[in-house]
C-alpha cells in the first residue's frame, strides 16, 4: 500500500539517473509514490536527447503523459499532453527524442519493467489500449465525472475508465477564481500531478507545476481555491464518490464508518454481506477472472510463472512478499521513497533486503 505523499514538489528534488535492466541510457527520475507489495510506483521521467527505447512491453499497466518536450513512438511524434493508456503485456513500437522530454510515467499494478518484444503478450488486453492527445482532442467536461459533483469552475477530460474496478484517469482544471468551501473524502485512493498552475487546499496550501499527491481513502482535504488556474492530471483507484462535509477534524476512521453507515442505507443487503464474517473471502480476483500476470519469465522460453501464494519465481528469483530481490537498479527506486520525500507523515515501510 502507498503511504499518504501529500504536499510534495517534484521541482524540489534532482533527477537521478535510472538503469533498470531492458531500458535505454539517457533515463532520468524523480519517484513520486511507491507501493512496497507491488513494486507499483508513479515517476517522473526525463529522457535525455538521443534517448532510444526498444519495442517491447511491461509486465504493469503503465499509464503516460508528456509533460514537456516530444517522443517519437513508432512512426509518429507525440507533444506536450500526449497521454497513453498502455495495458500490462501490450508492446509498444521503439521510443525516442531527439531533443529530450519530461514524462509522468505510473505503474500501477507492478514494478517498471521493459521486456523486448515486438509481438504482444498472449494475455494481453490488447483492445484497452488507447493514447490521445489530451490537451487538443477531448472538450471540457463542465459536469465533472460523479454526483455528487465539485463546484463550478472545476472542469474535467475523462481519460480513461476501467470497467471492472471503474478507476479513472481524467485532466481536470480549476478555472481563475475558483473556490470550493467544503470538506471532502473518497472511498478510493486519488493521484493528481499539477501539469500547470497552482491550487491551494486548507490543510496542505499551495500546490504549484510539479506539486504531487497519492492520497489513501477516507483523508480529509478541502477546501479548495486557485486564484489564477491549473492544469492537472487526476487518477484514482476504484470508484470516485464524494463525501462533502465540513468538519476538518474528523478522522480517516470516522470517514469510513460514515461511508459504512451511508451503504448501509443505500444498500442494506450489500452491507450485511461485508460485515457478515461468516461467509468466504475470494482469495484473489483470479479466483474467478482470468487477469494478465504481473510477472512473467523471460521472453525467451524460460520456465512459466509459478505461485503458492507465498513465494513466486521471478526470473528463478525466489523471494517472499514484502522481501525483493530486484538488483541494485530498482532497490534504488525503492529507497528514493525515503531520500526524496521530507513530509511529516511517518515513512514506516519494512524493507528487509
Amino acid at each position: 500500500m502507498r503511504p499518504h505523499i501529500e504536499p510534495f514538489c517534484d521541482r524540489d528534488v534532482d533527477f537521478k539517473k535510472m538503469g533498470l535492466r531492458g531500458f535505454g541510457m539517457g533515463m532520468r527520475y524523480k519517484m513520486l509514490s511507491f507501493d512496497p507489495e507491488t513494486g507499483g510506483c508513479s515517476m517522473t521521467v526525463q529522457f535525455d536527447g538521443g534517448y532510444k527505447q526498444v519495442p517491447g512491453f511491461s509486465w504493469s499497466e503503465l499509464e503516460m503523459i508528456v509533460v514537456e518536450g516530444e517522443l517519437q513512438v513508432g512512426d509518429r511524434t507525440v507533444r506536450k499532453g500526449h497521454y497513453f493508456f498502455i495495458p500490462a503485456g501490450y508492446a509498444m513500437p521503439a521510443i525516442s527524442t531527439s531533443q529530450g522530454a519530461i514524462v509522468l510515467m505510473m505503474y500501477n499494478t507492478g514494478e517498471p519493467s521493459l521486456i523486448e518484444s515486438t509481438t504482444h503478450h498472449p494475455q494481453a488486453q490488447v483492445a484497452y489500449y488507447h493514447d490521445v492527445d489530451a490537451m487538443m482532442d477531448i472538450p471540457w467536461d463542465p459536469g465533472g465525472v460523479t454526483r455528487p459533483t465539485v463546484a463550478t469552475g472545476c472542469l474535467i477530460k475523462l481519460l480513461n475508465f476501467n470497467l471492472e474496478s471503474q478507476a479513472i484517469t481524467f485532466l481536470y482544471c480549476m478555472t481563475p477564481g475558483f473556490y470550493q468551501d467544503n470538506i471532502s473524502y473518497h472511498d478510493c485512493a486519488e493521484e493528481s500531478y499539477h501539469l500547470w498552475g497552482t491550487s491551494w487546499m486548507m490543510q496542505f496550501g499551495d500546490i504549484p507545476s510539479g506539486g504531487y499527491f497519492w492520497r489513501p481513502a477516507y483523508i480529509n482535504h478541502g477546501a479548495f481555491a486557485s486564484e489564477f488556474g491549473c492544469i492537472a492530471l487526476g487518477r484514482t483507484d476504484s470508484k470516485l464518490y464524494n463525501h462533502f462535509h465540513y468538519n476538518p477534524w474528523s478522522t480517516p476512521v470516522e470517514n469510513a464508518d460514515r461511508s459504512m453507515a451511508r451503504l448501509a442505507v443505500r444498500d442494506p443487503l450489500l452491507y450485511n454481506w461485508t460485515v457478515d464474517f461468516d461467509h468466504n473471502h475470494p482469495h484473489s480476483l483470479k479466483d474467478f477472472e482470468k487477469t494478465m500476470p504481473r510477472r512473467g519469465p523471460d521472453w525467451e522460453g524460460e520456465e512459466p510463472h509459478k505461485s503458492d501464494g507465498h513465494h513466486h519465481d521471478h526470473w528463478h528469483r525466489d523471494h517472499h512478499h514484502h522481501v525483493h530481490a530486484h538488483g541494485d537498479e530498482y532497490n534504488e527506486l525503492l529507497e528514493a521513497v525515503h531520500t526524496h520525500h521530507h513530509h511529516d507523515h511517518d515513512h514506516d515501510h519494512d524493507h528487509d533486503h
